[in-house]
C-alpha cells in the first residue's frame, strides 16, 4: 500500500501487475480491496497493470469532516491520475466510481483512453430520488442504526434474489456486512454527494469508447437507467449480466470480468 496527495487529500492506493494501466474506481463507502477479490487478478492475467485506491472518506485514505461533493471526488481522482502519470488510462468504475469516470470523460478526455461503467446511471428516477433523500434525512438526524439492522438493509439493496434466497450465501453476506459496518457508518461525508443530477445531455459529448455493464437485479442503479447512459454516449455499448444485484462484480465475477477484458482488448 502506498500514499499520495491529490487535491489536498491523502489517498491510499495500490499498483500491481504489468502492462497498460487500468484505474479501478470503487463505489460509495467501499474499500478498494473489493477489486482484489476478483477483478485485479483477471486484469493481471489479461496483461494489464491495475491501480486501485480508496476514495476520500474511506480509511486509510483521509476522512475530512463535512459534506463531500461529486466535484471533490472527481478532483481527487484527476489528481491521482496526474500524480501517477497514468494518462490516458483505461478506467473501470462501479456505482459512484462510474459517475466519477463519466465526468472525467466529459471534462478531461485526455486522461481517459476508454471506460467501463458498471452499475451506473445518468439520472435518478422517482424511487432512487426518494432513497437519496431518505439516506440524507437519516444521516442528518444523528440516529445511530445498529450494525445488525444496517447489514440486513444493505444486503436487500445490494444483492440479487438469487443470492438472498440461498440461506448459506445470505448468512455469509449478512456477516460480512455486519462486520464491515462496525459501530458507525463508513464514509458519512459521501452521503451528501449529489448523484441525482440529469447528465444525459452532457454524456453526449463523451468522445472515448465506453461500455456500460448493468446488473439485472440491481435495485440501486437498475438496468433501465444504465441503458440511458449507453444510449447517451456516442461510442458505447451495453452488457447486462443476469442473476446479480448492485454488487454484480462480486456476485457474478466471471461474466463481469469477461466483459471488461473483452472490451479493453478492443479499446
Amino acid at each position: 500500500m502506498s500514499y499520495l496527495i491529490a487535491n489536498g487529500i491523502r489517498l491510499s492506493y495500490q499498483r500491481a501487475g504489468r502492462g497498460d494501466p487500468v484505474l479501478l474506481i470503487m463505489g460509495s463507502a467501499a474499500s478498494r480491496h473489493q477489486w482484489d477479490m476478483h477483478q485485479t487478478g483477471a486484469l493481471h492475467r489479461a496483461g494489464y497493470e491495475t491501480v486501485a485506491f480508496d476514495n476520500r472518506g474511506v480509511p486509510p485514505s483521509d476522512v475530512p469532516p463535512g459534506e463531500y461533493t461529486l466535484a471533490d471526488v472527481i478532483a481527487d481522482t484527476r489528481g491521482l491520475i496526474e500524480a501517477l502519470d497514468l494518462a490516458p488510462c483505461r478506467i473501470v468504475g462501479t456505482s459512484l466510481g462510474s459517475l466519477i469516470a463519466q465526468e472525467l470523460a466529459i471534462s478531461d478526455p485526455h486522461l481517459v483512453r476508454s471506460a467501463v461503467l458498471m452499475a451506473t446511471r445518468a439520472r435518478s428516477d422517482a424511487l432512487r430520488l426518494a432513497q437519496s433523500k431518505a439516506d440524507r434525512v437519516l444521516q442528518r438526524s444523528g440516529v445511530r442504526v445498529p450494525p445488525e439492522y444496517r447489514a440486513v438493509s444493505a444486503v436487500q439493496r445490494m444483492l440479487s434474489p438469487r443470492t438472498l434466497n440461498d440461506d448459506d450465501a445470505a448468512a455469509t453476506w449478512l456477516q460480512i456486512f455486519e462486520l464491515a459496518g462496525g459501530a458507525e457508518p463508513v464514509a458519512a461525508g459521501q452521503t451528501w454527494i449529489d448523484t441525482d443530477q440529469d447528465r444525459r445531455a452532457a454524456l453526449r459529448g463523451i468522445a472515448v469508447p465506453c461500455r456500460v455493464i448493468a446488473f439485472a437485479d440491481d435495485a440501486v442503479t437498475p438496468p433501465h437507467l444504465g441503458a440511458e447512459v449507453a444510449d447517451a454516449i456516442p461510442d458505447c455499448d451495453l452488457v447486462e449480466i443476469p442473476g446479480c444485484g448492485h454488487l454484480g462484480h462480486l456476485e457474478r465475477p466471471e461474466p463481469v470480468n469477461e466483459a471488461i477484458v473483452e472490451f479493453f482488448a478492443k479499446h
